[in-house]
């Protein structure tokens, strides 16, 4: 898909996916966890412990990351040990670091979705 393609109806279905993708993405305990995830395996109760989450919550947000394919798990014994699913994921994130790094505050100043932004 071209990025300078008419958007009409066709194209936003198309862009579909990548919308969905992006809000999976957008909240920050999810953030939290695939930053964990990036260094290495972890079971929910590491993570309970890392994010000072309750297990319900932390595994809420990992069923949607991995509902999205975006994270999965390997079991041993009576534990599940969660890792990044695709490496791909790891890029993007990495780019969405240069990206804000490179535009400092302008995200957290828009008047939709910054910090001031009401719902």
């Amino acid at each position: 898909m071209a990025i300078d393609a008419y958007c009409g109806a066709e194209v936003r279905e198309e862009l579909t996916p990548a919308a969905v993708l992006f809000r999976s993405l957008a909240d920050p305990v999810r953030l939290v966890i695939l930053q964990r995830l990036a260094v290495g395996e972890a079971r929910v109760v590491d993570l309970t412990g890392h994010l000072e989450l309750a297990q319900s919550t932390v595994s809420k947000h990992l069923a949607c990351l991995r509902d999205c394919g975006l994270v999965d798990y390997r079991a041993e014994g009576r534990q599940s040990f969660y890792f990044v699913a695709r490496p791909e994921l790891l890029d993007l994130l990495r780019s969405a670091e240069a990206l804000l790094a490179a535009t400092g505050s302008a995200v957290a100043l828009c008047p939709a979705y910054g910090d001031g932004a009401t719902s």
